[in-house]
Formats: structure tokens, C-alpha cells, sequence
């Protein structure tokens, strides 16, 4: 498995292959819906040098204040994604980012951006918030904390060996999700088939 500096650059993202599976080491900034709400319809974002920390987390980490006045984190689940596609195409756009990491997937928008700036989405592998918490060795700095509080504020967090992680969404728009949904319903006309199930079976639909 290979690991990637941060920020990854345009090259190292157009190098990863769909369903690869990576780590990242340097440093990243936390997001969730308020960060793509204010940074794209207010214009209000937190003024870090986007070019040196262009690796964007979906997560709203739990976060704990020490005796020292420092902060670290308890867990860091990475959130949905997909409910970020209204902006996320502009927010990727808007600071040219190169890795973005999250759960599930995001959309096609996102996906034509990335592949426009030449970049990837990777998403979670099974891995609680709390075992991500270790490769996570500093937290540097935070934004708008007292404005949005701690899980909606965002935290530049240094990482060492972050993840796993594979490429959901590769820097040429596939979408792994998407892919693997068309294979399973190719597979499933293979399996209704050899059931002898006719074509267009209607199945009994369960409602909870």
C-alpha cells in the first residue's frame, strides 16, 4: 500500500487507479455543510494557504480541550459525502483540491471537477473514528470555533499514515459505487436467468 505526501499533487492523483488503496501523511482541514455553504454562497472560508493544505476531510471530529489548553482529538468518523454534492463540485473548483476524503461517494458533478483539477475522493474502509485518531499526531490549528463550534469548525490536523482509504472516484470521474452497482445488476439478469426468473419479474416490495 502506498502512502502519499500531502498536498498530493495533480500527478500523484492522476497516477491512483480506481479501488486502489492508499494512506496520507501531512497536513489535511476538516469540513462539513457549513464550511461548503459559507465558502461558496458567502465567500467566507479560513484564510490557510489552500495550495500547502489541499486535502479536504468530511468530518465533524470529537474533539477534547487538555489541563495544557491544547486540543485533541477523541474520534474522527469521516461523514457521508454525498450530501455535500450540492457544492462540492465549486468547493473543489474554488481551491483546486487535489484529495478529498469522506464515506460512501459523492456525485457526478464532483466527479467532473475532480476530474477537471485533476483529482481523486477516497473513502473510509471499515475503520472505526477512533483507530483513525492515532495517525492524527497534531493538531495544529482551528477556525471559526467559537462560531460554529467543534463540529462544524475546521481543524487543521497534521496526519502520519492516514487511512486506509481507497479511490472511490479517480481523477478521470469513475465512480467506484457506480460501477460496482451496473456489475451487480449484470450479475443479477445472469442469476434470474439461470433461476429461470422471466425478464421485468416484478419483486414484492417491503415497506418498513
Amino acid at each position: 500500500m502506498r502512502d502519499f505526501k500531502l498536498p498530493m499533487s495533480e500527478a500523484d492523483a492522476r497516477s491512483l487507479k480506481l479501488g486502489e488503496m492508499i494512506t496520507v501523511s501531512g497536513l489535511l482541514f476538516t469540513g462539513r455543510s457549513r464550511f461548503h455553504i459559507r465558502a461558496i454562497e458567502d465567500d467566507l472560508f479560513p484564510p490557510i494557504d489552500y495550495s500547502a493544505i489541499n486535502c479536504f476531510l468530511h468530518v465533524g471530529p470529537v474533539m477534547k480541550k487538555l489541563d495544557s489548553g491544547e486540543w485533541a482529538p477523541v474520534s474522527c468518523e469521516p461523514t457521508s459525502s454525498i450530501r455535500f454534492e450540492r457544492y462540492g463540485a465549486d468547493v473543489v473548483r474554488k481551491f483546486k483540491l487535489h484529495t478529498l476524503i469522506g464515506k460512501t461517494t459523492m456525485g457526478p458533478r464532483t466527479a467532473q471537477a475532480l476530474k477537471e483539477v485533476g483529482g481523486v475522493y477516497l473513502s473510509k474502509v471499515g475503520l472505526n473514528g477512533n483507530a483513525l485518531c492515532s495517525a492524527i499526531k497534531k493538531v495544529c490549528s482551528v477556525y471559526f470555533l467559537d462560531e460554529l463550534g467543534k463540529t462544524e469548525c475546521t481543524w487543521i490536523f497534521e496526519v502520519d499514515h492516514f487511512g486506509p482509504f481507497f479511490v472511490a472516484i479517480d481523477s478521470e470521474g469513475n465512480n467506484y459505487f457506480e460501477q460496482l452497482e451496473q456489475e451487480a445488476k449484470c450479475k443479477m439478469l445472469e442469476i434470474e436467468k439461470k433461476l429461470n426468473i422471466p425478464a421485468g419479474y416484478q419483486y414484492t416490495e417491503v415497506n418498513g
